[in-house]
């Protein structure tokens, strides 16, 4: 492909970007697809000779996008959100272009720049500790398996990176109980075994139990392991509950174990001032991450990892060959050295992009709308006789089932699968489950870009609709 069909490849491209965008809730929000439909379409082999642009696009369009799951369908309820907007998508294509490689900084000066001042911008925006600094990683799970090694080369005085383990050490980590499945492979990766893992029970909102954590830890003293790190949850994922991060900060303090924040989701309702009781900057903590790509409008993949003391994690990942040296490295942040990856997206452009073409207060403007969407949720169910909430809603996760106190425990589960899933396969709707306390239940998750009151009242009204049917 030369530069002139590039360009006018580009233009068709961009048209049809700008197409999805203005249209994207006309499409079904989940595929309607079987297991290989897609694999069949596909041929066996790659082609030897080369294919026109024209011909490629085609195929796009009538194999690939009808298998798709649109996560950015305002009607789009499930998981957590991996939102986009159109300032990160220009920005991506940029990125794209440049085609930049952002270990360190004299590999892209402006990129090593840039993504130290819009983590500052964002720690400030959302009142953490001044004294924090960030980096941006791809993902939580990332973020966190960075904390955690980190946690464990402290306690070890790098010992283990530099001789690996002796077979002597008996590390524990706590988290809830709702902890996400990432800690739990972190585990592995880190050579820590899952077994020592501890899982802490949580409360009757589904947060850590503080006194059940400062058992654990002390149980665990007496049995001679060594208590390494507490994981809290800001946001669990099943239910957005929120772990009491002050006095578990204040426990790791008394233990000296590291503390490390998961905020994945729920961090960026920091930028909200009548958010900020869920953390202040006085919480002590060693790390914490939250993710731009989930709601703040940011593509996939940005994670933001703050830290007390960069040195411990410089210190865990750095490895300098001769060829990797600069003149600079005294002076500079060179990023490659605070995470797992050599080589590293200029994911900071898309942040910059979204961060000024929104202004914080664009930011928080959305958030706000999203907030009081889910309480007119919380109000439907809440009203509903046969509905009922199954955890607290401190943000915009709504988990709730339909109950008859004439079922037994395993009839409502399998009803309220049911129920879900016959509203999903309209097509209309994306909805995911969790189960609290055993209880299945359907998670509204309402944080999508261009989520409205109009999909809020399709939504409910399409939920009674087979609910009735089921009934």
């Amino acid at each position: 492909m030369n530069n002139k069909d590039f360009r006018k490849h580009a233009h068709k491209l961009v048209d049809w970007m700008a197409d999805y965008l203005e249209n994207k809730g006309s499409y079904p929000v989940s595929p309607d697809v079987q297991p290989g439909d897609i694999y069949q379409q596909i041929p066996k082999g790659a082609p030897e000779l080369p294919e026109s642009f024209d011909y490629i696009f085609q195929d796009f369009e009538q194999i690939i996008m009808p298998g798709m799951t649109h996560w950015q369908h305002p009607a789009f309820f499930g998981y957590f959100p991996a939102n986009n907007s159109e300032p990160s998508i220009l920005a991506e294509m940029l990125m794209s272009t440049l085609g930049a490689q952002c270990m360190s900084w004299l590999t892209s000066p402006a990129a090593t720049e840039l993504e130290e001042k819009v983590l500052e911008w964002l720690r400030d925006a959302k009142g953490l500790n001044s004294s924090w600094q960030g980096v941006i990683q791809d993902t939580a799970s990332t973020a966190t398996l960075c904390a955690i090694l980190s946690a464990r080369e402290r306690a070890s005085n790098f010992s283990i990176n530099k001789d690996g383990f002796t077979g002597q050490e008996k590390y524990r980590i706590y988290s809830s109980s709702h902890v996400h499945s990432s800690v739990d492979k972190a585990m592995r990766i880190a050579g820590l075994g899952e077994a020592n893992l501890v899982k802490v029970a949580v409360d009757k909102s589904h947060a850590m139990d503080l006194n059940s954590l400062s058992e654990a830890i002390s149980a665990d003293l007496m049995a001679g392991f060594t208590p390494l790190c507490v994981v809290s949850a800001l946001g669990t994922t099943s239910s957005t509950a929120i772990d009491p991060v002050k006095e578990i900060g204040e426990i790791c303090e008394e233990y000296e174990l590291w503390h490390h924040i998961d905020a994945a989701y729920a961090g960026t309702a920091l930028l909200l001032p009548e958010c900020r009781w869920m953390l202040d900057n006085k919480v002590k903590a060693d790390s914490y991450v939250f993710n731009p790509h989930k709601w703040m409008f940011t593509n996939f993949d940005c994670s933001v990892l703050y830290v007390k003391d960069a040195e411990y994690l410089v210190n865990t990942f750095s490895m300098t060959p001769e060829y990797l040296r600069t003149k600079q490295d005294e002076h500079v942040n060179n990023y490659r050295d605070w995470g797992i990856q050599l080589g590293r997206r200029f994911r900071a452009l898309k942040l910059w992009f979204v961060l000024r073409s929104y202004g914080l207060e664009g930011i928080r403007e959305k958030l706000r709308l999203h907030l009081s969407l889910s309480k007119k949720v919380a109000n439907l169910v809440e009203n509903h006789e046969n509905l009922e909430l199954l955890a607290p809603i401190p943000l915009n996760t709504i988990c709730f089932r339909f109950v008859d106190k004439s079922l037994s425990e395993e009839k409502l589960n399998s009803l309220n699968a049911q129920w879900m899933h016959s509203v999903n396969a309209t097509g209309k709707v994306f909805f995911t489950h969790t189960k609290l306390d055993g209880k299945y239940c359907i998670r509204w998750v309402i944080g999508q870009t261009d989520v409205s009151v109009n999909e809020i009242e399709m939504a409910w009204e399409l939920l009674m609709e087979k609910l009735a049917e089921l009934s």
